[in-house]
């Protein structure tokens, strides 16, 4: 029998371990710009085009590449990061396993233009589908510029399996921010189809989490500080109203470097014990710092899995600081022992002093031979007997018939139970209703049959400012055309700024800014249709939230009748109950 098994060539075995390393756009976004990190980089930037599709560029003013090592950084298993094995446990550097440019040039067309800080001129690489064509010297900056161009277009159906633009360049946002919060001390900007998305100052971890998610979140963040022996912690958490149903806000870093763990996340919830809602999730950015040799990064090839030494113990380190943080929070959140300058400055304008001579504290006199009955006016007997007069009239006359609760509210048909929930009488059975979830179904069906939303709005008094991240002034920027039409007048003002004049009739003030967020968190709406959908959701269980915590017994009797027309539905679409039957036969049995 003839041997069968074969050494792959280079160009295939490049593409099958490209899979690994490149998955969609966002992977190399993060590949290109650990390696500025590496570098040495102070300013870095990137660039792509449909979503990462077209052109990543990365450009950075670090220290640059020989002709040389420009050449081997292309080739599989090249580093400058590691020698030997002795270094892969003790791994200072975002990467080392040589294996990204290699992945990357497989794959894509990549152009390199790169100069060391004293060399007169830099070099061009440019390699095609893993293919070398040519190396030249060039005039170019100081640093690197890399540029992946056409990703996927040799490989058809890696490049049919991407997503549309939205999705991915979610992820190359996602991938951007972890690399930038790690790294407030530099500075970073992102430029999406030539409009610049994040222009990110160096500054203090506050200041990259407030340029990156706005303004708003700044008032919500609780420091997180913990230094021992072998582990520092420090970073924030988002107070418990901060808190969303969806991730997108949780960061880990270990050593400046991302990375996922269900195991410490579940440290963060557990410290929310009790302050949380059922379903939500906290906010937070924490950040480890461990003796590289306590862990392990070299995983997987996407590094974003580390493995920890004392993993157990970090667990109880994490929940501890963030309690007591939460915990100092809830008791005594505007007490403030430190002293207080200003009151020093309030103490000296108000008690001059010269030299060493002391402050004579101000004295209290009583007058101990003073008696507040001495003087007391005495009583008439004719004021006696007008008194007298007066308190028999008041016994005889009829006691009060002031009932504070509605008869109708204790009809047989339907009763208001104290906790704003409704008994229903519906044949032979007892139901205990909510009217808002039945509200919310009866809105969402008149729409439907009259197939329009109202537009109808009201000119706010005093306009109201809502600060956006950029990734909200992309979301905006999608649905701005269908706003005026559902009734708001808002542009932006200046910057991240976004002025609101009008609202929809019906829409109180108080519930614009939540209205107006949850409208930004949804990652994409494909269609003018999916996002009529969504806003009409949203303005019902808007409408309804409040509503119906207190209500007069006739609207009440209204809805019902209005919900039996519907066929008296059990189910909202999203599964949640309406109603459900009362065990008044059980409840028998314990008496």
């Amino acid at each position: 029998m003839s041997d069968i098994i074969q050494l792959l060539p280079d160009h295939v075995a490049n593409q099958i371990a490209a899979g690994e390393v490149v998955q969609r756009p966002a992977s190399i976004v993060k590949e290109l710009l650990e390696n500025s990190i590496d570098a040495g980089a102070s300013k870095i930037e990137l660039i792509i085009r449909e979503a990462g599709k077209n052109l990543i560029q990365v450009v950075d003013d670090g220290k640059g590449m020989s002709e040389t090592d420009a050449r081997m950084a292309f080739e599989r298993h090249a580093t400058s990061k590691i020698r030997g094995t002795e270094d892969i446990f003790k791994i200072a550097t975002k990467g080392f396993r040589g294996e990204a440019l290699a992945s990357i040039a497989a794959v894509a067309q990549v152009e390199l233009k790169t100069r060391l800080k004293d060399a007169a001129l830099g070099t061009n690489i440019y390699i095609e589908g893993g293919t070398f064509q040519f190396q030249e010297p060039t005039q170019t900056a100081e640093g690197s510029n890399f540029s992946v161009k056409n990703l996927f277009y040799n490989v058809p159906a890696r490049r049919k399996f991407l997503k549309n633009n939205n999705i991915e360049f979610r992820h190359v946002i996602d991938e951007f921010q972890r690399v930038a919060l790690a790294h407030e001390n530099l500075e970073f900007s992102f430029f999406q189809d030539d409009e610049a998305i994040f222009r990110l100052r160096k500054g203090s971890q506050m200041q990259r989490i407030v340029d990156i998610f706005g303004r708003k979140l700044q008032p919500q963040l609780i420091p997180i500080k913990e230094d021992i022996i072998w582990c520092k912690l420090h970073g924030f958490v988002a107070k418990p109203e901060g808190a969303k149903k969806t991730r997108g806000e949780q960061f880990l870093f270990v050593n400046g470097r991302f990375f996922k763990s269900a195991y410490f996340n579940k440290a963060v919830q557990e410290a929310f014990d009790g302050l949380l809602l059922p379903g939500f999730i906290p906010t937070f950015f924490l950040y480890l710092e461990i003796d590289p040799e306590k862990i392990d990064v070299n995983i997987h090839p996407q590094k974003t899995e580390v493995k920890f030494e004392d993993e157990h113990l970090i667990f109880a380190l994490m929940r501890s600081t963030i309690k007591r943080s939460l915990g100092i929070y809830n008791i005594a959140p505007s007490l403030d022992f430190e002293r207080d300058p200003h009151l020093d400055q309030m103490m000296q304008k108000s008690f001059p002093s010269k030299g060493n001579v002391s402050v004579k504290m101000p004295e209290i006199t009583v007058d101990r031979d003073y008696n507040p009955f001495a003087e007391e006016k005495q009583v008439t007997k004719a004021e006696m007997q007008n008194l007298a007069e007066m308190y028999h009239q008041n016994i005889s006359a009829e006691p009060s018939k002031i009932n504070l609760f509605e008869d109708e509210d204790f009809d047989e048909d339907l009763m208001r139970l104290p906790n704003g929930y409704w008994l229903f009488n519906k044949g032979d059975r007892t139901l205990m209703l909510d009217l808002g979830r039945m509200h919310r179904l009866v809105v969402s069906e008149n729409t439907k049959s009259e197939r329009k939303i109202n537009s109808a709005s009201h000119t706010l008094l005093f306009s109201l400012e809502y600060h956006m991240n950029e990734i909200e002034k992309n979301k905006y920027r999608s649905i701005k055309k269908y706003l005026p039409e559902l009734g708001f007048d808002m542009k932006i003002a200046h910057e991240s700024v976004l002025r609101i004049d009008s609202v929809p009739e019906g829409l109180k003030e108080t519930q614009v800014m939540k209205f107006l967020e949850n409208l930004f968190e949804v990652l994409e709406y494909k269609t003018e249709e999916e996002f009529m959908q969504f806003y009409q959701n949203q303005w019902s269980k808007m409408q309804s939230k409040s509503r119906f915590d207190f209500i007069y017994k006739k609207d009440a009797e209204q809805l019902v009748k209005d919900f039996t027309a519907l066929g008296f539905p059990e189910y909202l679409p999203n599964g949640k109950r309406c109603f459900f039957e009362v065990p008044f036969n059980d409840f028998k049995n314990k008496f």
